[in-house]
């Protein structure tokens, strides 16, 4: 038996191999690395005609109108091409008139295309589709298979001669362009030494341009068109790591037909053979001839195999299967080894070596006993932990080890017993937790892990020791830090929720009520802009202990974050009602609170919602609290807001808003509207005003005064002016193209300002458009100028060196217009339509505007008055020198047809006539 032992572990190994189809991976492994060993040219005679993404790029997003792929064929049809190809899905109509274009070039082809046909997988499982050119391009064209086989390991490997679909046997493209019977059904390997990149390709987009070099590299070749460009996903997975397109592998199947590569596997009988002259060889040799002799056989019959098969792939389109081979060959040097090598006597002094190494290195503790529990293994960690060298603990008791309880009891006894309990059974191991005792009588918490064996010597016992007493400080720290704030040592939201969940939960049974304030410290951030971080958080730590002060012990006071804190408590237990209760926690800041040798004024804003009125859980009450705090410090800084139902619904109603106006900006819901700007003494047109206006799918058109506000608050604020500015300066270049000069005046946003460099935005604009700087006119309000005025005088002054004007809009309801008059540089400004609608009948309106028209003289500024609403009003302005005005007397802002039909429409006939 010991004889034939080696070649039944060889006939086992094959067995297992071939049961379980491994050998198969082994073999195209092989099969790769002699396409990697060999290179091959391409013929040069199979060109692709490349969709990539530089025609993307040109032509546009795919799929692109037939059309094009009709002026494509042209385009090759006069480079005098053999055959096309196109490796593009022609099964479903498009454009009727792309459509028919196509048809047109197929037919002036005369019958020289190929269209592809192809199964795909149904829905859900379900049977497979099968999709095939239009008819009427069918009809003017050579139908081709495109499908190949995809095996177990990702790649493809295999190309079919054609298949079935349907009731039809289809050629594959690839034999089709080779000009090639497809009646053959079994499919042959792709000859993937031919390189790729060594197959001449051309742009899509060159060859429909015409370009000369191009067309000239496509005469008398067969041309495949197909998708290369990434963003397409027309790609395989091929030997040796490579990833290729669909119409590159299908160039490639054409190549290895024209070189006739068309890859066939030998016959499995030169294999039988073979395994048969190798089992023969080795039980002729295997107990004549030394091992070492053996194994240098095995290896150069291995070497010598597969240099052969390879030289056989070189030359011939035959690929030779030695993965059994192989495999046979390394089963026998397995032999070998296991014949020669003594395992039972390696693996004992292995075992050894490593329990010496590790028991030595290991920075646990380590302690063997006998049955006894007498102490015979000692490691350099258990003299760290208990401070016992080696031959002072060694012969001793494991219970030395153990603390002895404060009364004297014999607890080392017990825990003994405890151990050899646990470790009854060979193999057993129990972790457990005891007080230890070092050499110099301190006592510690260990924990150990017991374990027990069968020696040589009887029962034996290990443990694995540690040190836990960092680690339960640690442990109580960590609990502390996850139920604290660290900085005030009060409870954090975790706790806080917590506590809360429990008291809605009391409440609930007892039927009382919770409340629950979230209080905001107003302009801290101020101390800790001036003063630091440091300083800040001694007032965080003052307004704590103030807090646990008023409170109490009956609530839980807690931190959020930053300076917001929080204090939960039940109604009853306040002893007050909810509101006294908040206004008295925020009388209580009235004194300062001293850190060190400051003294802070701090006031606190507070925000309440109460259970189960507000709320019906700990979450629910925080997020109503801190809405409630929201309000408050819009509306009662230093005070308290009790949380409504309205509050939430206000928020609700503006984050709908928000995103019906994040889906009007992006489904184009919105228009420019334009009112006249005119000379008050002729009515001559000067300019307009461009208003944005909201056109909603069901609403109609929405007030600005509805939905602005919103947008200069949101993140659409910036987008949206943008889209403004771009929008008028476009429709004030077409009328300016139209030999209409028409001034146009566009608000800017706060956003505008701070977002970037809007000097360089509105050049880029201008250059963009083409138009005259002194067509445009940018009005901006009081408030956009009162953060950073020196980067906003510097931008407005660059926004002037371009010819743009500026003009201040609302002059007159700011408190610090008239410095802002000098320190701007200004082209003029608007008066507000406030001091103009009563104009006439309020002396103090009319004093106000007279005087802001003088001063505006002097300073040499234009005065456009807005709200004239009369013909009186608009004589009135006259006298007292205003020049330009706009108003519903004049007209209401409208579309930009409306606005050429009424007013540029009259203008071009008025100078027709003239």
């Amino acid at each position: 038996m010991k004889r034939f032992r080696p070649h039944i572990l060889v006939a086992t190994a094959l067995a297992i191999v071939l049961s379980t189809g491994w050998h198969g991976s082994l073999r195209n492994a092989l099969i790769d690395l002699r396409f990697a060993w060999q290179s091959r040219e391409a013929s040069g005679d199979v060109v692709v005609v490349a969709i990539d993404a530089p025609s993307i790029d040109q032509i546009g997003v795919w799929p692109w109108p037939r059309r094009l792929h009709g002026e494509l064929l042209q385009q090759l049809e006069s480079a005098r091409v053999q055959d096309v190809a196109f490796d593009v899905d022609f099964s479903t109509p498009s454009d009727p008139a792309t459509d028919e274009a196509l048809v047109k070039s197929l037919r002036n082809a005369g019958g020289a295309t190929i269209l592809p046909s192809f199964k795909q997988p149904g829905p859900n499982g379900g049977a497979a589709r099968i999709n095939r050119p239009l008819k009427s391009f069918g009809n003017q064209s050579w139908p081709a298979v495109v499908n190949v086989a995809v095996e177990p390991d990702g790649l493809v490997r295999r190309y079919p001669f054609g298949e079935k679909l349907g009731d039809t046997f289809l050629p594959s493209m690839a034999v089709v362009l080779a000009g090639q019977n497809g009646s053959r059904t079994a499919p042959f390997l792709i000859d993937f030494s031919i390189r790729s990149a060594s197959i001449p390709q051309v742009s899509y987009f060159d060859v429909l341009r015409g370009d000369a070099a191009t067309l000239a590299r496509l005469k008398d070749k067969k041309v495949i068109i197909g998708a290369t460009a990434l963003e397409l996903g027309d790609r395989f997975s091929v030997p040796n790591g490579r990833v290729v397109s669909g119409p590159m592998l299908q160039a490639l199947a054409a190549e290895s037909i024209l070189q006739h590569r068309t890859l066939r596997r030998t016959s499995d009988v030169g294999m039988v053979l073979g395994l048969c002259a190798i089992c023969l060889l080795m039980f002729f040799c295997w107990r004549r001839i030394v091992s070492g002799f053996r194994v240098a056989m095995l290896v150069a019959m291995g070497a010598a195999l597969e240099l052969a098969a390879a030289l056989v792939q070189v030359k011939w389109p035959l690929v030779i299967d030695t993965s059994l081979f192989h495999i046979a060959i390394v089963a026998y040097l397995t032999a070998i080894a296991l014949d020669e090598i003594d395992f039972r006597s390696l693996l004992g002094r292995i075992a050894e070596s490593r329990f010496h190494r590790i028991a030595m290195s290991l920075g646990d503790g380590l302690v063997c006993t006998d049955e006894d529990h007498r102490i015979t293994v000692w490691n350099p960690g258990a003299s760290a932990i208990f401070g016992y060298m080696p031959a002072e603990i060694i012969g001793r008791r494991f219970e030395t080890l153990c603390a002895v309880a404060v009364d004297g009891s014999a607890r080392p006894a017990a825990m003994r017993d405890a151990a050899r309990q646990a470790l009854l059974v060979p193999g057993g191991a129990v972790v457990v937790e005891f007080e230890g005792r070092r050499k110099n009588g301190e006592t510690f918490p260990v924990e150990a892990s017991f374990s027990g064996w069968q020696g040589t010597d009887g029962f034996q016992y290990g443990a694995i020791l540690r040190d836990i007493s960092v680690r339960k400080r640690e442990a109580e720290r960590v609990r502390y830090l996850a139920e604290h704030d660290a900085l005030t040592g009060l409870a954090n939201r975790n706790t806080l929720h917590a506590g809360l969940s429990s008291l809605i939960a009391t409440a609930e049974w007892q039927s009382s009520e919770v409340a629950l304030l979230v209080l905001g410290l107003d302009g801290f951030q101020q101390i800790n802009d001036m003063l630091g971080h440091s300083a800040g958080d001694l007032v965080l730590r003052a307004v704590a202990a103030r807090l646990k002060s008023e409170v109490g012990m009956e609530a839980i006071v807690a931190r959020l974050s930053g300076d917001e804190f929080a204090i939960a408590l039940d109604c009853a237990a306040a002893g007050e009602p909810i509101a006294e209760f908040a206004e008295r926690i925020a009388r209580a800041f009235e004194a300062p609170l001293a850190t060190g040798a400051r003294q802070h004024r701090i006031r606190i804003s507070i925000g309440v919602a109460v259970y189960s009125e507000q709320g019906q859980g700990a979450d629910d009450l925080l997020s109503n609290g801190h809405l409630a705090l929201s309000r408050a410090k819009a509306t009662r800084r230093g005070g308290h807001v009790i949380f409504e139902s309205s509050i939430r619904q206000e928020l609700e109603n503006r984050l709908t808003l928000e995103n019906e106006l994040a889906l009007a900006a992006d489904r184009g819901e919105f228009e420019l509207f334009y009112q006249p700007q005119v000379r008050l003494v002729d009515g001559g047109l000067v300019g307009a005003e461009a208003l944005i206006r909201w056109k909603h799918p069901t609403r109609g058109y929405v007030s600005p005064g509805e939905f602005m506000p919103v947008v200069n608050t949101s993140a659409l604020s910036e987008r949206i002016a943008s889209w403004v500015m771009e929008t008028a300066c476009r429709q004030a270049r077409r009328w300016e193209l139209s030999g209409q000069t028409v001034r146009v005046a566009i608000n800017l946003s706060p956003s505008q300002l701070h977002a970037g460099d809007l000097a360089h935005a509105v050049a880029i604009l201008l250059d963009a458009t083409g138009l005259a700087p002194s067509l445009l006119e940018l009005e901006v309000t009081e408030d956009i100028l009162l953060h950073d005025e020196a980067r906003v005088l510097d931008m407005f002054k660059r926004i002037q060196e371009l010819g743009v004007r500026v003009l201040f809009d609302d002059f007159g309801t700011g408190y610090a217009s008239l410095s802002y008059l000098k320190k701007f540089p200004l082209d003029g400004l608007k008066i507000d339509r406030s001091f103009v609608l009563d104009l006439l009948a309020d002396s103090d309106d009319a004093a106000i505007v007279g005087s802001t028209i003088g001063l505006s003289r002097q300073l040499g500024l234009t005065v456009v008055a807005e709200g004239i609403e009369n013909r009186a009003t608009a004589d009135f302005l006259i006298s007292i020198g205003c020049e330009e005005g706009q108003g519903y007397f004049f007209g209401r802002p409208m579309p930009a047809e409306a606005f050429e039909r009424q007013f540029l429409a009259a203008e071009c006939e008025a100078v027709s006539a003239a």
